[in-house]
Order: C-alpha cells, then sequence, then structure tokens
C-alpha cells in the first residue's frame, strides 16, 4: 500500500508493515501538550461538552511542569482523516495554549 510522503504516511506505512489491518476501526490517540493544568482542563471540559464521544486523557507529562491530555477518536486511519482530525484538534487546542504532539494507535 503507498502512503504520502509525508510523517502521517510513515507511521501509517509502518504500521501497515507491522500488520495492523488499517481497514479496520481503531482507537487512534491524539496528544496534546500544556504548559499549566488549568489550560488542560479547559479543553477536556471543551470537549466534554461539544464532542462528548471524544475520550479523554489528562496526566501529567514525564516532563516537570508540562501536562498532556490524550485524545482516543475510535476511526478508520486513513491518512486523510488523521489529518482531518489533527487538523480539529489543532485548532482547539490552540484556544487553551497547547499544541499538539503526534498521534498513535493503542495496541
Amino acid at each position: 500500500m503507498n502512503y504520502p510522503d509525508d510523517e502521517t504516511g510513515q507511521v501509517l506505512a509502518e504500521m501497515h508493515q507491522a500488520g495492523i489491518d488499517l481497514s479496520q476501526s481503531h482507537h487512534v490517540v491524539f496528544f496534546h501538550l500544556f504548559e499549566k493544568e488549568s489550560q488542560a482542563q479547559a479543553m477536556v471540559q471543551h470537549l466534554n461538552e461539544h464532542l462528548p464521544e471524544v475520550k479523554c486523557d489528562l496526566h501529567p507529562d514525564e516532563t516537570p511542569n508540562v501536562w498532556d491530555v490524550d485524545c482516543t477518536v475510535v476511526m478508520t486511519p486513513s491518512h486523510e482523516a488523521i489529518v482531518k482530525q489533527e487538523e480539529a484538534f489543532d485548532k482547539i487546542v490552540t484556544q487553551f495554549a497547547g499544541y499538539t504532539d503526534g498521534w498513535g494507535i493503542e495496541a
């Protein structure tokens, strides 16, 4: 299978080569980082109110004074779907002074 020549395409190609069936739905986790817990909590509250189907996990990062919000979406992980979801999260996370930090599939 061919994937676009970008970071998302590379990750999908590696998953495909590892035997992950990308034509099926998976729990895809999108990672977001914040410098303040209050900013992370505000994003979680926003998502709970506006996108209740997104499961959020707020926890301290391994880096001191950094907070993670991991957002899980059940989806078929096509390149187009991943990029579209990342763009949607990026618009939300910047409202709360955070930034996106990639994605992965729950194993």
